[in-house]
């Protein structure tokens, strides 16, 4: 993490667009609190009021000035919020950062995960100060981790009670991938 603010740069794929999170963007976050594993494990508000989605979208600014990471809303070819992405900058580990995403249930099954993922990988592989991008998934969730591996990241194992949801210790499939300056570093 950096004490300095972060500059979210705007990112444009096929079909999707990874832009700033903003407060037209309310009825997906809305949309989103109704699934019990986005808000489980994200800081999706688990109530579907507008302060409360409002609060969510102000929150991911706030990480972007504190410098805890880059926040994005994935936006569809009509410039709507279909879902999130984060690279998260993690403390306690150097040159690491963790990505993080999730799509609002009536626009799951359409690749927008998997273009996304890719987006981001591709533009956070040439951050000099990062050399590892890590995302954790959940054994059943087949497609969030096709997703990641379509988008060039490598299963390193399986994390047993890696993670509490809901109070319940749960078990998580590793994923990482080397930044450019990384892989161009190694032996």
């Amino acid at each position: 993490m950096t004490d300095a603010p972060l500059e979210l740069p705007l990112l444009s794929g096929e079909r999707v667009t990874l832009r700033a999170w903003r407060d037209s963007d309310v009825a997906t976050v809305q949309e989103a609190s109704h699934d019990a594993l986005i808000t489980a494990m994200t800081t999706v508000p688990s109530t579907h009021g507008e302060p409360e989605a409002l609060a969510f979208i102000a929150r991911q600014h706030e990480r972007m000035r504190t410098g805890a990471g880059y926040v994005f809303a994935i936006a569809d070819t009509h410039d709507a919020a279909v879902g999130h992405i984060g690279l998260f900058l993690i403390e306690a580990a150097g040159a690491r950062a963790s990505v993080g995403y999730w799509i609002a249930p009536s626009k799951r099954r359409t690749g927008y995960a998997a273009e996304a993922l890719q987006l981001l990988t591709a533009w956070a592989r040439e951050l000099d100060d990062l050399d590892r991008l890590e995302l954790y998934v959940e054994p059943w969730n087949e497609g969030s981790w096709l997703a990641a591996e379509h988008a060039g990241y490598e299963r390193e194992g399986l994390l047993r009670a890696w993670e509490r949801i809901g109070g319940t210790p749960r078990d998580m499939y590793m994923y990482a991938q080397l930044t450019s300056g990384a892989s161009r570093a190694r032996p």
